[in-house]
């Protein structure tokens, strides 16, 4: 029996030796198998994902993003119309308790929730290994690459596990192998816990197959699905039983998974053949071969970026759990942890989003790809009253635009559903199409969930417009804002030409409607004074929103030459739109009076949705508003908020519109203190709560805006440069008007930077907090402050260098 003292110090000299290997800005790795979910490492290829644990029984945890727990369901209210007109006319007389008794009877749906996310099962494998004598153990994730690895040794054999996440073959792939030649034996399995139709195994003509056919629920016309796994081996004999295909004496083992669902295939032959030829089309090439071109096409998307927020020497060569719990201690001592969030935030995001042609895509839900519940937390859904947006906030900055496309698939997917509901909900029958807090694969645009903070919100699609024409902005491709973005937008805008009525001297308002998920403290003559309420009229997010939406259908119909009713209403219902209100403590206000606050310290900063992701209340836009909103954002944290990972991400996006950029930073350290797993996945309150992939989104995004913002026509370089952070270096970000940006910086400022235009267009720059207004550009003096735009064509670059002393 190895001594305690002794084996410590043999783990902790194998630790050393391992991190060697490990790039701290790169790479998250361990050395013992994953204790939960939350520490397992998490790959995919945007429709099929793995989260692997690293166990000496191996569980993998199986995703496949269109299996979710049943078919669609029309869960409209029968009341609704008359519900809506009743509490909207309640609401007009002031009585706000009244009108929420009413929403929640009348206008909230039977069943309250759509569909939730499910996971598929799990790829079992079996080695006879004991835990306590696996030694010298790593297991990590390259979030460069995006593969998993696990490796350790076991009596004297060393054993890898390498896990592939294919988006050119679209399926995942697995090699086993041993150090000693006929020293691999593994027990293969598929297992799922619900509705399982079909597990069985074969192995004809020396190659495995496992097959799992299910459904996810016992409904009428139910999502099923197949999924199937062949394998193969390098020396070795493969058999098998009813449920296991067993492999004994090989050196390597080769496993090949995929699955289809009825969602994206009716036809269940159709499906089970599309499986066949891809799992055909792996064992003729091979393993090396798809994982060369898996990782190839992989890296050619996280290339496009490269981060230096500074070096952490010894501190950043520790295990990343180890790094997580030193960091709450001394988060000075690993800059490099930030740098290794914000690329794994970028691996996830290219890992839970990809096209899918010639099916539609689906977006990254609450939990990206990756879920191991039948009843996961909010049910894994695309809540869009922050989530599903923040989601996509990294995707055009960090020149991850590609990405985006599911969300247009989804998009497209909700509005004739969205169309319905704005016809017999609302009474508008113009083509346009609402959108409340939640929706789900079958675009569920239906009321969700019944509560009066969060229920009756129908904004969803005025925000997620917001996400539709950023896209735009960054990509400057027309033919998608022609063809794809702006019937989105259309539809969208002519809702509200219905939705909206007079109200308050004749502002369009909304109503009835909410400050997503916050309550006031109902005043007195209002009903019953002093109850927590949350519906209201216009509040301020709302028409932040419209704001937001009218001036993008003007932009846009500009863009493509469109005249007549689109544009004249987009101008009418925009000169219409009450502007943010400043309150009597210098904050913006949330509602359309100044209500006492149920939370002060609530985690949703849906009244400043115009400083980010809008740019209404921006510094550079109006300095007044602006400040306005900092009062509400300064008195939301004193009160703590940013009580979620989420949301803390949202503010450090906040205080960066703000140029705060030690505010940034140090939220940036209070969020990797307080909301990431063992794993880096983003949680509710901290390990052990739930996961929402979103923190994590945000957090990329945040670190982004620190570094380059581009709104109100200017790409600002250096805009919230954190003192905490004097030297680094960034290249590949996007800036709106589709201009790529490199930049170095030493000693807190700026010391050289490249534009590239891709598109071509004005370009004007503006360096930190502007006192640097003199700097150079391809050697010849320019003024920020005096001097017009740049006319750039598609392919320019411009070489920026700060004047001594200008």
């Amino acid at each position: 029996m190895i001594p305690n003292v002794l084996r410590l110090a043999v783990l902790s000299a194998w630790a050393h030796f391992a991190s060697a290997q490990f790039n701290p800005s790169q790479h998250s790795w361990y050395t013992s198998p994953a204790a939960d979910f939350a520490a397992s490492l998490p790959i995919g290829n945007g429709r099929l994902a793995a989260a692997v644990w690293g166990s000496a029984t191996e569980n993998v945890t199986l995703n496949e993003n269109s299996i979710w727990s049943g078919p669609f369901q029309d869960r409209l209210n029968p009341n609704a119309y008359q519900g809506f007109l009743e509490a909207r006319s309640l609401l007009q007389n002031g009585s706000m308790t009244d009108a929420g008794q009413v929403t929640l009877m009348d206008m909230a749906s039977i069943p309250t929730s759509p569909r939730e996310y499910h996971p598929l099962g799990e790829l079992r494998l079996e080695f006879g290994h004991m835990e306590e004598d696996m030694v010298n153990y790593t297991r990590y994730l390259d979030t460069h690459k995006g593969n998993a690895v696990v490796e350790y040794e076991y009596r004297g054999v060393k054993y890898t596990r390498e896990y592939i996440a294919s988006y050119p073959a679209g399926l995942l792939a697995v090699r086993l192998s041993a150090s000693e030649p006929e020293g691999l034996n593994v027990s293969c399995s598929l297992v799922r816990s619900r509705y399982v139709i079909e597990r069985s195994a074969s192995s004809p003509n020396g190659t495995g197959t496992l097959r799992l056919r299910a459904n996810t629920s016992d409904a009428d016309n139910p999502i099923s699905f197949t999924a199937e796994a062949r394998i193969t081996s390098d020396g070795g004999r493969i058999v098998s039983n009813s449920t296991n295909v067993v492999v004994r004496g090989a050196s390597t083992v080769d496993i090949f998974f995929d699955t289809a669902t009825s969602y994206r295939h009716p036809d269940p032959e159709e499906g089970e053949a599309e499986i066949d030829r891809k799992l055909r089309s792996a064992l003729r090439r091979g393993y090396n071969a798809i994982k060369k071109s898996a990782i190839a096409e992989y890296t050619s998307l996280t290339g496009r970026v490269g981060l230096d927020l500074g070096a952490s020497g010894a501190a950043g060569q520790l295990p990343t759990d180890v790094r997580l719990q030193n960091y709450q201690a001394t988060p000075q001592s690993d800059p490099e942890l930030a740098t290794l969030m914000f690329n794994f935030g970028r691996h996830s995001l290219i890992a839970s989003s990809r096209r899918t042609y010639p099916t539609r895509g689906l977006p990254a839900n609450l939990q990206g790809i990756w879920n191991q519940d039948y009843e996961p937390a909010w049910g894994g859904k695309y809540t869009v009253d922050v989530n599903l947006q923040m989601n996509y906030w990294p995707a055009e900055v960090t020149n991850l635009a590609d990405m985006f496309d599911p969300v247009l698939d989804l998009m497209e997917t909700v509005v004739p559903r969205g169309v319905d509901v704005a016809k017999r909900m609302y009474r508008c029958d113009n083509g346009g199409y609402v959108l409340h807090h939640n929706t789900d694969l079958w675009g569920d645009a239906a009321p969700v969930d019944n509560g009066t903070t969060w229920t009756m919100w129908p904004m969803g699609s005025a925000w997620l417009s917001q996400n539709l024409i950023e896209h735009y902005r960054f990509t400057r491709d027309r033919r998608v804002l022609r063809e794809r973005i702006w019937p989105l937008l259309q539809s969208a805008a002519r809702f509200y030409y219905c939705y909206l009525f007079e109200f308050d001297g004749g502002y369009s308002s909304s109503g009835p409607s909410l400050s997503p998920e916050n309550a006031f403290v109902v005043p007195a003559g209002m009903a019953e004074a002093g109850k927590d309420e949350g519906i209201d009229i216009a509040p301020t997010m709302d028409n932040a929103l419209l704001h937001e939406l009218f001036t993008s259908v003007i932009e846009t119909c500009e863009a493509l030459d469109i005249t007549g009713d689109d544009l004249d209403n987009a101008k009418k219902y925009l000169g219409k739109i009450k502007p943010p209100q400043i309150g009597t403590q210098g904050q913006i206000l949330e509602w359309r009076q100044e209500y006492e606050e149920a939370d002060p310290g609530h985690r949703h900063m849906s009244p400043i949705v115009g400083l980010y992701p809008g740019s209404q209340l921006t510094p550079l836009v109006n300095q007044t508003l602006a400040a306005a909103a900092k009062v509400l954002l300064d008195r939301r944290i004193e009160h703590g908020s940013g009580s979620t990972g989420w949301s803390r991400a949202w503010t450090m996006s906040l205080y960066a519109r703000l140029l705060d950029g030690d505010a940034v930073w140090n939220h940036t350290q209070a969020f990797l203190q307080t909301y990431p797993s063992a794993n880096l996945w983003n949680t509710d309150s901290g390990p052990g709560s739930a996961f929402q992939i979103d923190g994590n989104f945000g957090f990329t995004a945040a670190i982004a805006e620190m570094l380059l913002q581009s709104h109100g026509g200017v790409v600002h370089l250096l805009p919230a440069l954190p003192s905490a952070v004097p030297t680094g270096h960034v290249s590949g970000l996007v800036a709106r008007g589709n201009f790529v940006v490199e930049m170095e910086w030493a000693g807190g400022a700026l010391t050289q930077a490249t534009i590239k235009a891709r598109s071509g267009g004005e370009l004007t720059i503006r360096v930190q907090d502007g006192s640097r207004g003199v700097f150079t550009v391809n050697g010849e003096a320019y003024n920020a402050n005096n001097r017009g735009p740049i006319s750039a064509s598609a392919g320019d670059s411009f070489v920026i260098v700060p004047v001594a002393g200008g």
